[in-house]
């Protein structure tokens, strides 16, 4: 018994030694395959070493993942490396053979591990376990099918991945009420795309919604993004991400921040309290941007309508305190922005336009025709007027260069040449003589047709009784006034009291709510010129909105027209603006 016994225990401690060795033996292969720092070294451990289906898994995996963060040139060197190395090779055949007997994480895993490493989608180990995941999806979990629709974004059109794309879809709407896990719901959401019916994307909403109260900050940054990649602007979701961000906007990476505010303007969504409170954390924190994300906060709010006020004071700050900072292409996208948006820097104004006026002369040598146009261009909706940059415009030479563009572009370019010239010729600058004699060359294009609102029409029409209207006015060629009113009066005044009295004219139109800054009243760039220049030839401008006109009731319409052209506290030459919605100017 004794000696049974004996052999017994020497049989059960070698079986155990056996385990811990296999156990030793996986322990380092994974403790090595963490110290691989690219493909090629991967490999050749697993030349050594691979044997199980997750060892398989975790090198391709690890092949991905120490390339991902190589600069371009050495990641591509990298992979020719890995392409040729005969162990990527075993490494494809034998995930090929074992696809159906591998468990889904490893799967999914290894798929999306090697799309990402570039191989074929075409090729036939990608197309095996496109077959395989497909027939493998109602195995698979959240986390196996979450890693694989974030796969999917990146596959092109084939017969078997269009089959995978569309059984994952239908897994989405069976999963979708048991979805408890936010992250988890915004991949399946990003999967689902654009194509997707209205229906189903009524069902994600809602969904999302009872998760509302799971929302963590990346998770409402996230969502955002994820609603603009699905095409479907949700304002109840994005609402509440709104208000999330908004509150905590102090916690947000650059990167985050300038994608959501692209998000929001492929969505149509504008949020006040969520632009302000971006605008103000910028600002007030200007120090720790670079120039390239402020001025790329600036043009996303550009796109916006939205007049970031502390960004811009406190970049002009900047601007005024180092120009020479600004690179060649910083140039145009800041005089955009500050044209476009028309904010007032008071006492800032004239050194913020100096310094601008000094860094574009500096690289007028590397100037194009074009760029310098949109230099002069933006300068002049400021009312300002660099001699030196218009005097290189204006020379025969450059003219002659873009009366020779051809096509839309020169179409684009007379346009601007044309505001150039209005400015030059309304705002009267003290100038070379010299510049006056070439503006005799310019091209200018044909107005554009316009029909006068109906709406407004109508109203105006109403008030013909004491006051002479005229409809479709076209003022210089090329500003268009819906109506102009002027006061009626008996009899024919003389010559004299005719020169001794100022015609009182009141130039009311419409004008589309992308031309006025979101939340306020401010016109931009070209309705501001064009205010400006109606009121120097003797305008009283009042301009309504054409969605706020479209938004009232008849009676509401003609009662706030009848306000604005008539403030009843206030002379009929001296139309002040409100403070909020379009108004007059």
């Amino acid at each position: 018994m004794d000696w049974m016994w004996g052999k017994r225990m020497k049989t059960r401690m070698s079986f155990q030694s056996e385990i811990s060795d296999q156990s030793a033996q996986r322990f380092s292969f994974y403790d090595h395959l963490s110290e691989c720092r690219s493909p090629s070294e991967v490999l050749d451990l697993a030349c050594r070493s691979t044997s199980t289906d997750r060892q398989v898994s975790n090198c391709l995996t690890r092949c991905w993942v120490t390339t991902k963060k190589m600069p371009e040139n050495q990641r591509q060197y990298e992979l020719g490396l890995m392409f040729e190395h005969v162990g990527f090779e075993d490494l494809l055949q034998k995930t090929m053979k074992n696809a159906r007997s591998m468990r889904t994480e490893d799967l999914t895993h290894s798929l999306l591990a090697i799309v990402r490493l570039g191989v074929s989608q075409r090729s036939r180990v990608v197309q095996t376990l496109f077959r395989v995941c497909q027939e493998n999806l109602n195995e698979m979990n959240e986390r196996s099918l979450s890693r694989l629709m974030t796969c999917l974004e990146h596959v092109e059109r084939s017969p078997n991945g269009d089959a995978l794309k569309d059984g994952v879809r239908l897994i989405i709407e069976a999963k979708l009420p048991r979805v408890q896990n936010v992250m988890a719901l915004q991949t399946m959401m990003r999967h689902v795309g654009r194509d997707a019916s209205v229906e189903l994307k009524k069902k994600i909403e809602r969904k999302a919604l009872s998760l509302a109260c799971q929302f963590t900050l990346p998770n409402s940054q996230y969502m955002v993004t994820t609603l603009a990649s699905m095409g479907f602007c949700s304002k109840p979701l994005l609402d509440i991400c709104s208000k999330n961000i908004a509150e905590q906007v102090g916690g947000i990476p650059f990167n985050r921040l300038y994608y959501v505010l692209k998000a929001c303007r492929e969505l149509f969504y504008r949020d006040l309290c969520l632009f302000t409170a971006i605008s103000d954390h910028v600002g007030s924190s200007i120090a720790m941007w670079n120039n390239r994300q402020v001025i790329l906060i600036l043009s996303a709010f550009e796109d916006l309508a939205f007049c970031p006020t502390a960004i811009l004071d406190a970049f002009a700050e900047r601007v005024i305190g180092d120009p020479d900072a600004l690179g060649f292409k910083d140039v145009f996208s800041v005089l955009k922005s500050y044209s476009s948006l028309n904010h007032d820097l008071q006492a800032r104004r004239v050194p913020f336009l100096e310094c601008m006026t000094h860094v574009a002369e500096s690289y007028l040598p590397k100037m194009d025709v074009f760029n310098l146009l949109k230099v002069v261009y933006y300068l002049c909706q400021l009312n300002y007027f660099p001699p030196a940059l218009l005097q290189q415009l204006l020379q025969q030479e450059t003219l002659d260069q873009i009366a020779n563009q051809g096509g839309r572009l020169q179409m684009g370019m007379e346009k601007k040449l044309q505001m150039v010239d209005l400015c030059l010729k309304l705002d009267q600058p003290s100038l070379p003589n010299s510049l006056a004699v070439s503006l005799q060359s310019l091209r200018l294009s044909a107005p554009n047709k316009h029909v006068v609102n109906p709406r407004l029409s109508l109203i105006l029409q109403s008030m013909t009784q004491d006051w002479l209207l005229e409809e479709g006015v076209v003022v210089e060629d090329h500003y268009f006034i819906d109506g102009v009113l002027q006061e009626a009066t008996e009899g024919h005044a003389t010559s004299d009291e005719e020169n001794s009295l100022p015609e009182q004219r009141i130039a009311v139109f419409c004008a589309p709510p992308s031309s006025i800054c979101y939340g306020t009243s401010r016109p931009r760039g070209k309705l501001a010129v064009k205010i400006r220049h109606l009121k120097v030839l003797g305008y009283a401008p009042v301009v309504f909105s054409e969605h706020e006109l479209d938004s009232l009731s008849e009676d509401e319409r003609k009662e706030f027209v009848l306000s604005q052209v008539f403030p009843k506290q206030e002379s009929i030459a001296h139309v002040k603006p409100k403070t909020e919605g379009p108004a007059e100017m």
